[in-house]
């Protein structure tokens, strides 16, 4: 999971994640579409790729690559596991704002 997390801190490897959303797309078509140097791009994908979160297929001289959907379950399963923990505080917020708003109805001149 931090490999997963560290891969994705850095904002030109986020953006290749957001353009390989819309489906598979070689380095060169990366690099066009983020305005980066075909290096940069690959180097990129090389670390996306050690941690899991792409898969390249060569096809002839050409490597297209997707996006591989298991490390985002994983990263969902786990940010499920503290859902309770923001529900809980989600709910004392709704009360204190309850709260809040019904003195201040109280306390308004008639």
């Amino acid at each position: 999971m931090k490999t997963l997390l560290n891969s994705l801190a850095e904002p030109n490897r986020w953006n290749i994640v957001e353009l390989l959303k819309q489906g598979p797309l070689t380095v060169g078509e990366i690099a066009e579409r983020l305005e980066l140097r075909q290096p940069q791009v690959s180097k990129h994908l090389r670390v996306l790729s050690e941690a899991g979160i792409v898969v390249v297929h060569p096809i002839a001289n050409r490597r297209i690559y997707h996006l591989n959907p298991e490390p985002f379950h994983e990263l969902q399963e786990w940010t499920e596991t503290y859902r309770h923990l923001w529900e809980d505080r989600f709910n004392q917020l709704d009360l204190y704002l309850k709260e809040a708003q019904n003195k201040g109805e109280e306390e308004k001149p008639s």
